[in-house]
């Protein structure tokens, strides 16, 4: 494969990243590193660091969009960033010493926990108070709905903000920006709504991906070369993700999400029990 093709097929790999990750609140990883790892030979420890560089590029092209909507709770994120960066930076110390087999088989693990943990939850119930704890913090809000404001409240802090820290040590761990879990922290635990939960993803990703990228930078597991592409094929992709989301039902959301990283999830488990990562 010439240079001019791998980046091209990079790039359009990156756009559908960015696409699902600002779709789902996933980030671009869960595709970026099954993408270059498993179709494209790279080792997966420079698709991780690739896939933390894309996590920052889909934060950063998603998250204004939905601040600006009044979708994302700003205050809800910034509490649990807390939690997800310390779990990053272990997480992502963690990676360097850990069998690449181990770690497919981990990530494609998760992935399937995400995608059945999605589709238990039929109906969307939104909670109208909060419990002590969150309104002590005033962790509730509200987001404009198609006949005004929809108010929310949350409960299981403490629960939600643990799940984060794993959520951070995932992310390090995987390169995937967590979102996968951070969403199920946010929606069945915290039982915040599942918008707000993706977009609030959105925001916190960046954080927690930066967190992480500078320990695989200084390992030297982050390369221009592949790490350009695929910055501004996710960047593109989170753009129009975000436009999307806007008018779509959470339903049809829950469906992709599990459709898209089921799919991923078999294919890295697949190559992390052959040996071919």
């Amino acid at each position: 494969m010439s240079v001019l093709v791998f980046t091209l097929v990079l790039f359009l790999g990156a756009y559908a990243a960015g696409l699902v990750g600002s779709l789902t609140g996933l980030g671009g990883g869960v595709i970026i590193i099954p993408l270059l790892s498993v179709f494209l030979g790279v080792d997966i420890h420079y698709a991780i660091g690739a896939a933390l560089v894309s996590v920052i590029a889909t934060s950063s092209g998603s998250a204004a969009a939905y601040v600006r909507e009044g979708i994302t709770n700003m205050r809800i994120g910034m509490f649990l960033e807390i939690a997800t960066t310390v779990g990053a930076v272990f997480g992502a110390l963690l990676a360097t010493v850990a069998p690449t087999r181990v770690i497919a088989l981990l990530f494609g693990s998760i992935l399937i926990f995400s995608a059945i943990n999605s589709l238990r939850k039929k109906t969307q119930h939104i909670l109208q108070e909060s419990s002590p704890l969150a309104t002590s913090l005033r962790l509730y809000g509200s987001y404009p709905g198609p006949d005004g404001a929809i108010h929310y409240g949350t409960r299981h802090v403490i629960g939600g903000f643990a799940m984060m820290i794993f959520a951070g040590i995932m992310s390090g761990l995987l390169g995937i920006g967590s979102g996968a879990l951070k969403v199920i922290a946010m929606d069945n635990i915290m039982r915040i709504p599942f918008k707000v939960s993706t977009t609030t993803s959105n925001f916190m990703m960046g954080v927690t991906a930066t967190a992480s990228a500078v320990v695989y930078l200084q390992r030297g597991y982050i390369q221009p070369t592949i790490c350009m592409p695929v910055v501004v094929g996710v960047l593109f992709g989170a753009l129009t993700g975000a436009r999307i989301l806007l008018r779509t039902p959470p339903d049809k959301l829950r469906k992709f999400f599990a459709a898209v990283i089921g799919f991923l999830a078999l294919q890295m488990i697949y190559n992390g029990i052959t040996g071919k990562i």
